[in-house]
């Protein structure tokens, strides 16, 4: 059908067909259940599903041909990335293949000009992973053995702090705040959230510096202390990670001496298991395992703080001390 042709096909006629299930099997990872038509979608799939990207598999098929009324083709992509609105169709580097693939995608932006759509060779795989959002990894250079699990993607942490920020603002409503970000894994989240509130506030930040001491009591103190008075004002600290909290206990008392009117936590992650003190946190944004993680400004000796996820290290990367346990590492507890 020539490509005029095919502009002039009713709108009526170009309905999607959905596609029947794939699912063979309801345990195990995503790429486990799904009974795929080629090794390759397999692997294509595992990859996904090791970056946390949402996929379907075939949901839908687009008539491309007609004879008279009657659809004469239909092309059925791969995968369907809802999250990014995007299909992907893969292809390997065989010609015999790509040919024809190229002549349907071709008709198939034609008669639906408003699908994003692509034709993905196995090269191609960094370049999708990068405008997903996780080309860190790759500026980084990290090893794909160094990461564990990916516990929480880039487009959860988004989703994320967006109603932390919207609950904040519906709380404050007709008041003004002061957010103190406890540095520095706070960094990119308290950026993020900041962005979302929409109630008038100032920033500020701590510094604490953490010693071997005997006593709990003993193993922190505030190095940059905040610069704006926060006395009869309303406080929102914001933390990374709540652990022991042993460290926000400590924080807490120091800013409630100053007597603000009020003071709220809100900390990116928490670990209510690890809990040695009972400490108020209000606004939480997820609660995760005792594993050692990173990213999105969490590290791990400096490293690893600008991967767009949070993750788990192997316990190959870690140094596992074997003499006296040593200082806590940042926002460790």
């Amino acid at each position: 059908m020539a490509s005029s042709a095919q502009n002039s096909v009713p709108q009526k006629w170009r309905r999607p067909v959905r596609q029947r299930s794939r699912l063979v099997r309801r345990t195990g990872p995503a790429h486990a259940r799904v009974e795929f038509a080629h090794p390759s979608e397999q692997e294509f799939a595992r990859f996904l599903d090791y970056y946390r990207i949402r996929w379907v598999y075939e949901p839908v098929s687009f008539p491309i041909a007609w004879e008279g009324t009657r659809v004469s083709e239909m092309f059925t992509p791969d995968f369907y990335l809802p999250e990014h609105d995007l299909y992907i169709e893969l292809t390997t580097m065989k010609q015999s293949l790509v040919t024809p693939k190229n002549r349907k995608l071709r008709m198939l932006r034609e008669l639906y000009p408003e699908l994003n759509v692509r034709l993905l060779y196995r090269k191609d795989y960094q370049q999708l992973l990068a405008k997903a959002g996780y080309g860190a990894v790759e500026v980084q250079n990290l090893r794909k053995q160094d990461v564990g699990d990916i516990l929480i993607s880039p487009v959860e942490l988004e989703t994320r702090v967006r109603a932390l920020a919207r609950k904040i603002s519906r709380d404050y409503r007709g008041q003004s705040l002061v957010v103190v970000g406890v540095l520095k894994g706070v960094t990119f989240f308290l950026a993020d959230l900041a962005r979302g509130i929409k109630v008038p506030f100032v920033i500020d930040y701590l510094d604490l510096k953490r010693y071997a001491g005997a006593q709990p009591s003993d193993r922190v103190r505030i190095a940059r202390d905040i610069d704006y008075p926060i006395a009869g004002r309303h406080v929102l600290l914001v933390e990374d990670i709540v652990n022991t909290g042993l460290t926000l206990d400590y924080v807490l008392s120091e800013l409630r001496a100053r007597e603000p009117a009020s003071i709220e936590v809100v900390t990116l992650l928490d670990r209510p298991l690890r809990r040695l003190v009972k400490v108020p946190v209000r606004y939480v944004g997820f609660q995760i395992p005792n594993d050692y993680v990173v990213g999105y400004g969490l590290d791990y000796r400096e490293l690893y703080r600008n991967l767009p996820f949070i993750c788990t290290l192997r316990a190959s990367v870690l140094d596992i001390p074997t003499a006296p346990t040593p200082v806590s590492p940042e926002g460790a507890e």
